[in-house]
């Protein structure tokens, strides 16, 4: 059965006008199941970052507010009811709670667990990671690695090598070329037939499908958005139509913020506001390539709340003060939103392990835990 979703607004307490809200995503005719699945985390966001980056942004103009499903998941590990990123991107990819500081392994005898981009990849699927952070920070290692800690950086860029992802953009060059061991990891992968390349421009890469390819963006971290840096959102748009060249059978594609968190830890809300401004432009980016085929689903989350952050009364009745309670991580519920097929599946309040499962419920297709 097909069915068309149509993407809900929020309206600013009676307040809203037409010229205030931007032209909304058109009806799409959805396939049956997703064929691709986008899933974009922004690290470090919860309710309160959303929630500034709608009154920062303007209320009927951001990519959050085009989406028909919201809920909310639980972000607690298995060891802790504050999360970290690594023990928080494990139960997304690998579908169970882990310790914090773990990386794609689970308790109690740190077994590694098959993630879900590993086992797409297995599958035929197309696989890709597009970050604001270097390769083996948590979040993109948790889909690739498995490691007990997640300091083990130089480790897990080898885990790198042991599944055939098919593009990687983002920082951490030096992990790979410029190692304590002397290994040279960008050989092998060229051996192995990737193209490599330098710098944020999407140029001068096979975007025609016909080869993997990683592009380092930075030595170590990229910098801040606020300092100049713009590739998310352009990379983003480029790596999924080069994700759907690659493979027949569909892709999966992971998507990290990763600096939102940075700047709630540094209690910044300028740096804030400029990372929530760029996540937004790369949520519309994956939003506007959904709504052009019908065939995928777009997941957007937090992995956990950073800074306790407030949204108190401003100066005026139209603006307000963030106001951070802490530098650190917080257990606020985190909201998820869906558009695509199947993205009924997302509603209501559920463990942050769920999306793992309700990943391969849209698909259709039986994991092997």
């Amino acid at each position: 059965m097909r069915q068309i979703l149509l993407p809900i607004l929020f309206i600013f307490a009676g307040c809203a006008s037409p010229g205030k809200q931007s032209a909304d995503i058109q009806p799409v005719k959805f396939s049956e199941r997703p064929k691709n699945i986008i899933l974009l985390i922004g690290d470090g966001m919860a309710l309160s970052q959303v929630s500034a980056g709608v009154y920062w942004i303007g209320v009927g103009k951001t990519a959050f507010e085009q989406f028909p499903i919201v809920g909310f998941h639980k972000s607690h590990s298995c060891n802790d009811l504050v999360t970290d990123s690594a023990a928080g991107a494990t139960a997304f990819s690998c579908g169970e709670k882990t310790t914090n500081g773990t990386i794609g392994m689970l308790p109690p005898d740190n077994k590694p667990c098959r993630t879900i981009l590993e086992e797409l990849d297995a599958r035929g699927l197309a696989t890709g990671m597009v970050v604001s952070c270097s390769a083996p920070h948590a979040t993109p290692a948790s889909f690739i690695a498995h490691r007990e800690i997640r300091a083990f950086t130089d480790e897990i860029a080898l885990d790198y090598l042991k599944t055939q992802l098919d593009c990687f953009v983002g920082g951490g060059e030096h992990f790979f070329n410029d190692r304590s061991d002397h290994l040279n990891l960008e050989d092998t992968l060229k051996h192995r037939g990737y193209v490599l390349r330098r710098g944020t421009s999407m140029r001068n890469l096979p975007l025609d499908g016909s080869a993997p390819f990683m592009l380092f963006t930075s030595d170590r971290e990229p910098p801040t958005a606020s300092a100049g840096r713009q590739y998310l959102p352009g990379a983003t748009a480029s790596v999924c139509r080069y994700l759907e060249k690659r493979s027949d059978k569909g892709f999966f594609l992971m998507v990290e913020g990763s600096q939102i968190d940075w700047a709630c830890h540094a209690n910044d809300r300028n740096w804030l506001r400029a990372e929530l401004f760029d996540f937004d432009k790369t949520i519309k980016k994956a939003l506007e390539f959904a709504a052009s085929n019908g065939e995928t689903l777009v997941i957007v989350t937090g992995d956990h709340e950073c800074g306790g952050l407030a949204l108190t009364p401003g100066d005026t009745r139209k603006e307000f003060k963030p106001v951070f309670a802490s530098r650190l991580h917080t257990t606020a519920l985190v909201p998820v939103f869906a558009y695509g097929p199947k993205a009924e599946l997302f509603s209501g309040l559920y463990d942050n392990t769920l999306i793992y499962d309700k990943m391969w419920e849209a698909l259709g297709m039986q994991e092997s835990k």
